[in-house]
Formats: structure tokens, C-alpha cells, sequence
């Protein structure tokens, strides 16, 4: 299981990933005495399975088992011919991407974006959050402390991100991202073994190519596997028209879990990643309703630096 300094994650999706955690546990009581199909459909929101251990240190220090299911419903499809056309040529831009050949250990990715996400706090009714500026420096070998800046939230608007020693197979750092599988059906079992916390394999693995695709550095070829992966997910469809937290429209691909379709938004003609965007699909328990959106992000900029704080 991928874990990543809780602090990479934006706090939005920290503060989804606790809430996630207290209705589960809510939710443990029911799940003994109700039929399966219900016991199954618990919400998940916009997860991020990378920090679920952060998140489940931060929120209650309590032991619990979460049961995979298969999804369930629309998601047990298989992905429309629609997304797995599209994912395809998402996957031959990817592989025309120019990375830098000559990137040093001693350097950052640096990713600026603009996000929003739902925040959620016990007994009050979920919020979202204005859009604002984050930017983080990530240590290209995963053994150098990296730089996070995200003023509107707390930690003095910056915090050092401290390398997460020993370094492991789920590793989002570029060295580890380079020893990726090529292949798109080794790429696919890659994603299975490294993901989890959610309440499918399927919903695992379409959040954690979410992960890779926002905030990070994919080298050409083991992107264009990552997106042929995708396309053999269940319950991937097309969004025709999203648009991203800077206002760009574009293309989307898109999996509805617990009410909620988390869509990754792609230029309609680069190709190229611009953000993501999740929207309820049906009326939330913390009152959200259908419509509503509920998390946002644009990609601004990515680039490779010196050190932390340098911007391009």
C-alpha cells in the first residue's frame, strides 16, 4: 500500500480521507446486520488511497478492517468503447511527452496547481472549499526533502516534506516512477498491488492513476502504459465537456463511486492532463446534492528544478 506524507496531501482530501474513516467506523455496527448489498454501498469519497494511513493515524486510533467489493452496479461494466478510444489516444500523446533525459537525484518536480476540495467535519455539513493556489517541490529521488506552499491552509502557508524512509515498491518519486513497467497489462498489476482503501479494486486503481497523473512526474512510456491500464478498468466512461478548476474545458474520463463521479480532465486535442473534477451524482448524506460539485484542480505548471522554493 502507497503511503505518502499525509501533508502532500492537499488538506481537503486529508480532511475527506478522516471523515472517510469515522463512517466506517459508524458504519461497522451496521454492516454486521444488514444484507451485503447495503453493507457494501458505505460512501467513499474522493479518495486517496496513498495517505489512508496517514489519515486513519490523525483521525481515531482504532483497528478496523475494511472488505474490498466488487462495486456493484454501473461500475461492474466494463469501460465503454468510448473511454478505451479515448484513453488510447490519451495514451499515444502521453508517449510523445518530452521529459528531460538528463534529471539528477538531487532535484525537485515541481507541480503549481489551483484546487478546491469538499472539507468535512463532524456533526456540520460538508463544504467546499474557494479555489487557491498550492504548489510542492518533490525530492526527484525520493531522499531529499522536498517543499510544499499552500498559504490559505495553515502550517504558516509552508512545511518541509520530510523524505518517507525506507523507500517502497508504491514510491511516487520519479527514479521510482522510471523502473515502472512499460507494458500495459504489468502496469495494471502494479496499480492493483500498490492501491488500496477503497471499496474496490477497480475504484482503487482509478484513484491511484488520478494520483500519478496530478501531482508527480511520469516518464513518457510508463505514462502512455498507465493510461492503457485505465482503459481496462470497469465503470470508466466519457464526460464530453468538464471543466477544471482554471476554467479550461476539455475531455474527460470518468467513474461514479459512492455517489459521486470522480472525472480526470484532459485537453480535447494535446491530450495533454489539466485537472480533475468530482461531481455528486445523487443527493450526499453530509448534504451536498445532486449536481453539486465537490472537489476541483487544475495543473498550471510542472517542471523540473534545483531545489526547493525555485520556481521555473
Amino acid at each position: 500500500m502507497t503511503q505518502l506524507p499525509e501533508k502532500c496531501l492537499p488538506p481537503g482530501r486529508h480532511e475527506l480521507l478522516k471523515e472517510h474513516l469515522m463512517t466506517e467506523i459508524r458504519q461497522t455496527a451496521i454492516q454486521q446486520t444488514e444484507t451485503p448489498a447495503r453493507a457494501s454501498s458505505v460512501r467513499k469519497k474522493w479518495l486517496r488511497p496513498a495517505f489512508a494511513a496517514a489519515a486513519v493515524a490523525t483521525a481515531v486510533a482504532v483497528t478496523l478492517v475494511v472488505l474490498p467489493s466488487s462495486g456493484g452496479g454501473a461500475n461492474a461494466q466494463p469501460p465503454t468503447e468510448e473511454a478505451v478510444a479515448l484513453l488510447e489516444d490519451i495514451a499515444l500523446a502521453a508517449a510523445r511527452e518530452k521529459v528531460p533525459g538528463d534529471i539528477r537525484d538531487d532535484q525537485f518536480v515541481y507541480v503549481e496547481s489551483k484546487v478546491g476540495y469538499t472539507t468535512h467535519q463532524e456533526g456540520k455539513k460538508a463544504k467546499l472549499d474557494p479555489l487557491h493556489k498550492r504548489e510542492v517541490w518533490l525530492s526527484v529521488d525520493g531522499l531529499h526533502t522536498g517543499l510544499i506552499r499552500e498559504p490559505d491552509y495553515g502550517f504558516a502557508g509552508e512545511e518541509a516534506l520530510k523524505p518517507d524512509l525506507p523507500l517502497y515498491e508504491g514510491s511516487t518519486n520519479y527514479r521510482n516512477l522510471q523502473s515502472l513497467p512499460t507494458d500495459p497489462d504489468q502496469m495494471l498489476k502494479w496499480l492493483h498491488r500498490v492501491s488500496d482503501g477503497g471499496e474496490s479494486e477497480d475504484q482503487n486503481t482509478f484513484v491511484l492513476v488520478g494520483d500519478l497523473s496530478f501531482e508527480g512526474l511520469m516518464p513518457a512510456a510508463q505514462s502512455a502504459a498507465l493510461y492503457r491500464a485505465a482503459a481496462t478498468i470497469s465503470g470508466v466512461v466519457v464526460v464530453p465537456d468538464a471543466v477544471d478548476a482554471a476554467g479550461r474545458r476539455g475531455v474527460a474520463v470518468a467513474r461514479v463511486n459512492g455517489g459521486e463521479r470522480q472525472e480526470l480532465i484532459f485537453d480535447k486535442e494535446s491530450k495533454r492532463f489539466l485537472g480533475e473534477r468530482t461531481v455528486a451524482v445523487e443527493d450526499l448524506p453530509d448534504g451536498q446534492k445532486k449536481g453539486e460539485l465537490t472537489g476541483s484542480s487544475a495543473i498550471l505548471e510542472r517542471a523540473v528544478v534545483d531545489k526547493p522554493g525555485q520556481r521555473p
